[in-house]
This record gives C-alpha cells, sequence and structure tokens, in this order.
C-alpha cells in the first residue's frame, strides 16, 4: 500500500507538471494611457515649393559680354552688378549725338540772327514778308531738329546704361549660362543667369475638395498656419501661413490648390523642392488621443483594447474624430485615462490575460 500511494503521487505530479507546460504564458504587451488635451487638426497634402520671384536675366543691348560680377549661388540685392557688355560702342553712339546736337545748336543760334535781322529790314522796306516767314520757318525747323537730338542723347544714354546689367530683385543667382568673351544679343531666350528669390518662398499643395469647406472655415478664424515637411513627412522644415486656395477646384482630380507663404530664413525650402504640407484647420479641446498603434481595423469597424483589472484585455469599440502625428483623436468608446494595449495585439484575444509593460514614449 505505502508503494503504491508513492507511484500514485508520482504519476499526479508528472500528470501537474505537464498541464502546466501546455499552458502558454500571458502574452506581453505594451500599454499606454489614454490622455486628455487639446489637439490641433490637421489636413495633409503634397505640394511643390515656388520661388517668390524668378527673373532670367538677359541683355537688353547686343555686345561682347566684357565682365561677370557674380559668383553661382550668390546672395544678391537689387542693383547688385551682374554683368557687363563692352560699352565702347554704344559710348560713341552717345557721343556723336551730342555732336550733332551741338551743331544744330550753332545752326539755330544763326537762324535767330538771321530772322532777327530780316524782321529789322522789312520794317524799312528792304526785305520782304516772304523772306520773314521763311526764315522763321528755319528758326522752327531747328528748333525741331535739336528735340530730335535730345531724343537720340537719352536713346544713347539708356543704351550705354543698358552695358551695366544689374539684379532686379534680391535673390540667389543661378548658374550662369554664358562666358566672357561671348557675342550676346537683346534676343537671346537663353539669357545670363537666372535669380531666385527664396526670402520669402511659396509653397503649392493640393487637398481633396471636400476639404475645402474646413479650410474657408480656418480662413474666416485668421490666417491658417502651414507646416512643411520633407517628402517622406519625417522632418518639419518650416512654418508659415496661408495666403489664398486657388479660385477653382481641378474638376480631373477633385483636388484644390492652396498657396503658402515662408519667411524661409534658413533657406530650408527651395525652388522645385517636393514636400508634405499640413494645414491647421482648428483645435480638438480637451479630447481623447491614444497612440495610433492602438487603433484596430475589424470587420465591424475600430476598436481598442483596454487593460482591465487582473491583466485582462477587453476589446472596446471606438469611433475616431483624426489622425496624425501617430495619434488618434477618439470621439467616442474612451473618457481618458484607460490604458490601452499599443504593442503586441497580435496574440491579444477579448478577455485573455496579458502581461503589460509601460510604453516608454507614454
Amino acid at each position: 500500500m505505502h508503494r503504491g500511494a508513492a507511484a500514485a503521487f508520482m504519476i499526479a505530479a508528472l500528470l501537474a507538471r505537464a498541464a502546466a507546460a501546455q499552458t502558454p504564458p500571458p502574452p506581453p504587451v505594451t500599454v499606454a494611457t489614454a490622455q486628455r488635451h487639446d489637439v490641433p487638426i490637421f489636413a495633409s497634402g503634397i505640394g511643390t515649393v515656388q520661388a517668390y520671384r524668378s527673373v532670367l536675366v538677359r541683355a537688353r543691348v547686343d555686345g561682347t559680354l566684357d565682365k561677370i560680377a557674380f559668383r553661382e549661388g550668390q546672395t544678391v540685392k537689387p542693383g547688385d552688378a551682374i554683368a557687363e557688355i563692352d560699352p565702347r560702342p554704344y559710348a560713341a553712339t552717345l557721343a556723336q549725338a551730342r555732336a550733332k546736337r551741338d551743331g544744330d545748336v550753332a545752326q539755330l543760334q544763326n537762324a535767330r540772327l538771321d530772322l532777327a535781322r530780316y524782321a529789322s529790314l522789312v520794317r524799312t522796306n528792304f526785305a520782304s514778308r516772304q523772306q520773314v516767314d521763311t526764315q522763321q520757318a528755319l528758326v522752327n525747323q531747328d528748333n525741331a531738329n535739336i528735340e530730335a537730338d535730345d531724343a537720340a542723347i537719352d536713346s544713347a544714354a539708356l543704351n550705354l546704361s543698358f552695358c551695366e546689367i544689374t539684379s532686379p530683385i534680391a535673390g540667389v543667382v543661378g548658374l550662369r549660362q554664358v562666358d566672357i568673351g561671348n557675342l550676346i544679343h537683346a534676343t537671346d531666350t537663353t539669357g545670363i543667369v537666372t535669380i531666385t528669390q527664396i526670402e520669402p518662398i511659396s509653397l503649392v499643395f493640393t487637398l481633396p475638395q471636400d476639404q475645402l469647406p474646413a479650410v474657408q472655415d480656418a480662413m474666416a478664424g485668421g490666417t491658417p498656419a502651414v507646416l512643411a515637411y520633407t517628402s517622406d513627412g519625417g522632418r518639419m522644415l518650416s512654418q508659415g501661413k496661408l495666403v489664398t486656395p486657388n479660385n477653382s477646384i481641378d474638376t480631373t482630380t477633385g483636388t484644390i490648390a492652396l498657396k503658402a507663404e515662408f519667411a524661409n530664413a534658413d533657406h530650408h525650402l527651395w525652388p522645385g523642392q517636393f514636400v508634405a504640407a499640413r494645414i491647421q484647420l482648428g483645435i480638438a479641446h480637451n479630447a481623447v488621443v491614444v497612440p495610433q498603434t492602438a487603433v484596430q481595423h475589424g470587420p465591424d469597424g475600430l476598436y481598442v483594447y483596454v487593460l482591465k483589472p487582473g491583466n485582462k484585455a477587453a476589446k472596446v469599440d471606438v469611433t475616431l474624430g483624426y489622425q496624425g502625428e501617430n495619434r488618434a483623436v477618439v470621439s467616442s468608446g474612451l473618457s481618458g485615462g484607460e490604458d490601452v494595449i499599443v504593442g503586441g495585439q497580435v496574440r491579444v484575444q477579448d478577455g485573455l490575460t496579458v502581461d503589460p509593460r509601460r510604453d516608454a514614449k507614454s
């Protein structure tokens, strides 16, 4: 009897160990607390950075390019020297126009003296009235010649000033399109260089047309902020403000284009750059917020797992009001303060006991 009882005890112990070995341990999960706070509401779109102004610097007169006064990539101000065309032909033309005027002035003075003499003689009948009228016409003609000379001088001086090419705007100089020594013409289409203004700078991005009313509501309350991110959305580049939406919706895509302006003092935005744009449409006050990873998609809608007493997971259906920046605003289903599972849900079922671990970011 004693040996039989011992054998039975050993068998029972082995069976208990086998049962314990077959029971899996609670799955480890990561939890975070649903919190209440104000959340800015954003709409996201894709856009392209555009220069605030862009000027193709071209010659206004023909001539040999004598000087390049800029460095590629240099920042210039209005009036800064860009290039110089050989001024000698235009200086000679100006001198010629001035010399012609001097000759015409001398001719006018002589014509006026003759007119005075004829006018004196006509009173004593030593000259005819016709001679006086003819001389008066010569004086008028010489006056007209001098006016034409003045116009020619102004034109020649203007062309001479065009030999000194300056920047019309403040901006960054691009890559030069022509080298010193080349003969350039006012009709050349390539120009000398392009200058783009990047302080401030513009961003044109698109949103679905359904979001236009929210944009208009945001504009009614002030000037909405616009954030520019790298194309992958990983890094914020700059913060600016909305200027205006376009005056029509693109019927081919069902989107509306919007234009924003950025101070861009750090030059993080560059013309032609492809960026992700986010416009703030409002603020959700005292909203229940959970990490985006807590929200699960099921056949009946969205849900989260809430940690109950005894470390049991409970499935709770939720509706969301906004999602962004790796967080979700819960409109219904949670009241705030609940511990929700944000990692390891693949092994979790409703009512299952879990091994919770606190999310370091929560």
